[in-house]
């Protein structure tokens, strides 16, 4: 069940009762693309969880899938919010728009169902495992709507988010299969991203670097996935959705808690060769 709503413009998503302009089953209003492209990716994202994992939507009990479209005043930011469980979509401003791109829209999903799921603290390396979750999601519900194998696909997020300016160029806001690559802001910081422990950035600021450091998971994943080869979903996304509904992860796990439960899943569910593979993935990025 998908609904989504008007914001307005309000800039706070719990005062105002917004405008209901779509619910499932009605038809699209017209000239109205970034309600069009939230609808169908809501689906999308529905879809790749069912499919490939048997799950029913975010909380595996049916959760309707509710967005406020049209927040804040260029507003350049998407998010999940987990009390009100729904999805908050900003305008854009100078830098960043394109928000309701599938990619976005999935990762900030799956920021729901690691709430239900695990539950990490948004600090810290519990923090970026949190976030390269939604990452490696967000990127294999692309991967499947386009029907990429692990070669054709990108391995980029937010590759529609960055406007083009003088003073931004880039590919996308992060690279999985080369941390650190993604952009640069002329004159003021280049993708801090690191790729493996070697360059794990110690900071207070970002939540403990939670959208820096989480390009180590998000390497893993892709080292691994590559190494199995064919579609991501098949071995090492169903690896890592076990991992994620294991049970086993504490709020602050860490990344070698977290590698280590990966590689006893892919050891217990695919054999000792994908055990291998996921384990040298870890290995290779320092964890």
């Amino acid at each position: 069940w998908r609904e989504i709503y008007d914001a307005g413009g309000a800039e706070d998503i719990t005062s105002v009762p917004f405008t209901l302009i779509c619910a499932e089953g009605e038809d699209l209003p017209k000239k109205n693309p970034v309600l069009a492209e939230c609808y169908e990716n809501f689906q999308h994202t529905f879809d790749f969880f069912h499919n490939v994992f048997g799950r029913d939507s975010i909380n595996n009990r049916g959760l309707p899938l509710v967005a406020n479209i049209h927040f804040g005043n260029r507003y350049d930011n998407a998010y999940w919010h987990p009390t009100l469980r729904q999805m908050v979509f900003g305008d854009g401003g100078m830098y960043l728009n394109n928000f309701t791109s599938i990619d976005v829209i999935a990762h900030e999903l799956t920021h729901g169902v690691t709430q239900f799921e695990a539950n990490l603290e948004y600090y810290g390396q519990s923090g970026a495992l949190n976030e390269s979750l939604s990452d490696v999601f967000g990127s294999m519900v692309k991967q499947y709507k386009l029907g990429q194998t692990i070669d054709e696909a990108d391995w980029l997020i937010g590759d529609r988010c960055l406007l083009p300016s003088e003073s931004v160029s880039g590919l996308a806001l992060r690279s999985m299969k080369d941390p650190g690559s993604a952009y640069d802001k002329l004159g003021f910081v280049k993708d801090p991203q690191p790729a493996s422990m070697a360059k794990y950035v110690k900071t207070l600021e970002d939540n403990g670097g939670v959208h820096i450091n989480s390009g180590i998971p998000n390497r893993a994943f892709y080292l691994a996935a590559s190494r199995f080869g064919g579609h991501s979903w098949e071995q090492a996304g169903q690896i890592w959705y076990l991992t994620l509904t294991s049970g086993k992860l504490s709020s602050r796990c860490t990344f070698r808690q977290f590698a280590d439960i990966t590689c006893d899943i892919a050891g217990r569910n695919f054999g000792s060769g994908a055990k291998e593979i996921v384990s040298s993935a870890w290995k290779d990025v320092g964890v």
